[in-house]
């Protein structure tokens, strides 16, 4: 914004290993030996020949709930083999198995409240509206899918994923950081027909609730209104949407030999321009040259854009202060929840990115109102 840099008044962070075979369609460990459950089959290799390895352990309550969930991929891919479990929380298991001579990833609902169900149902439109109009970016390819009983199989990538955190703890290397970036533009550009996708974010709405909440204020109200009511003069002349993938984190990119690859898709669809650009821009803290590279790329077409541009960076940075503050009360009384592929951060670090995060937001407010003012 205004080619503007934020830096983090933070002490530096001490460098830590990335681990590798980690991310939700990477390679799984390998253990000396895999623990299968009845009735699985024999030990399922990889393409080539390789064995997967892994552990897949169905025994008390939570093996209860991942037969569960194979049954229901069981149900639309009888094929699928498990191997092992990548990733697991409280709304969902992700599996990694074989189809055949193929390595599979299974993604399976098990929280059913209806707002995770819609999401669900949405990531699976996505992918097969992917299979009769490919988008300028790769992902990965749907095998089969169940909307109904939030169950979703597609081909495992082969690649390591862009940055094992949803906030990066150090700044990933620059050519990682170019190759999504370049691959989130290309994705910007893409004008799927007309019916395929909506549009996730209600602005107006997502605006008054975060005002009722007290994370905006009467100011930031009048002015992201005034932005909003420009954006809309603005689009009457020649429109201002853009297609997003609505979740680009660097931890939902996979950079492989090919190409980046972009994962998770339940957010994708129509936002205001820089929507995507703002979500990368507001994890990579430790960037600044990166940052201002994004501003500039942002900007590029004019007050209406960066109009958008900032409207998006303060709902997307305010969405982060809400989710991380949670954290930190969370972390006073019980260790902190895992970060999507990575450790959990440790309160300090909570607390040293939520300091951040208000220290960017308090730079995109000061953008905000001078802009507001340029009208």
């Amino acid at each position: 914004m205004y080619a503007a840099s934020s830096s983090v008044s933070a002490p530096p962070r001490p460098l830590r290993p990335r681990p590798t075979g980690t991310g939700p369609y990477l390679d799984p460990v390998r253990p000396a030996a895999p623990v299968l459950g009845a009735g699985l089959g024999r030990r399922p290799e990889r393409p080539g020949g390789q064995p997967l390895s892994g552990r897949l352990d169905l025994s008390g309550p939570q093996g209860a709930q991942l037969r569960t969930a194979i049954a229901s991929v069981h149900r639309i891919c009888p094929e699928f083999a498990p191997v092992q479990v990548l990733r697991r929380s409280g709304r969902s298991v992700l599996l990694v198995g074989t189809t055949g001579r193929t390595t599979a990833v299974a993604k399976c609902l098990l929280d059913n409240s209806p707002v995770w169900a819609e999401r669900y149902r949405h990531e699976i439109a996505a992918y097969r509206t992917f299979v009769r109009h490919r988008p300028p970016v790769r992902a990965p390819r749907l095998i089969a899918a169940d909307p109904d009983n939030g169950t979703l199989i597609v081909e495992r990538t082969a690649g390591r994923v862009a940055a094992l955190q949803r906030h990066p703890v150090e700044a990933p290397p620059r050519t990682d950081i170019r190759a999504a970036l370049a691959a989130i533009c290309r994705l910007n550009t893409w004008r799927p027909p007309a019916g395929t996708f909506d549009a996730p974010l209600d602005y107006a709405a997502r605006i008054a609730r975060y005002h009722e909440l007290g994370m905006l204020t009467d100011r930031d109200l009048g002015d992201l209104q005034k932005l909003l009511h420009g954006i809309a003069h603005a689009a009457g002349r020649g429109g201002m949407g853009q297609f997003n993938h609505g979740d680009a984190l660097l931890s939902n990119i996979l950079l492989s030999p090919a190409g980046p690859v972009l994962l998770d898709w339940e957010h994708a669809g129509w936002y205001l321009p820089g929507y995507d650009l703002a979500t990368l821009w507001s994890v990579l803290g430790d960037a600044p040259v990166a940052r201002r590279q994004i501003s500039q790329l942002a900007q590029a077409s004019g007050p209406a854009a960066r109009d958008a541009f900032l409207v998006n960076l303060m709902l997307v940075l305010t969405r982060e202060i809400r989710t991380y503050e949670t954290a930190v009360q969370r972390s006073m009384h019980e260790a902190p929840p895992a970060s999507p592929q990575g450790a959990a951060p440790s309160g300090e670090e909570l607390r040293l990115l939520l300091r951040r995060l208000h220290d960017d937001c308090q730079l995109v407010r000061r953008a905000v109102r001078a802009a507001v003012g340029t009208r």
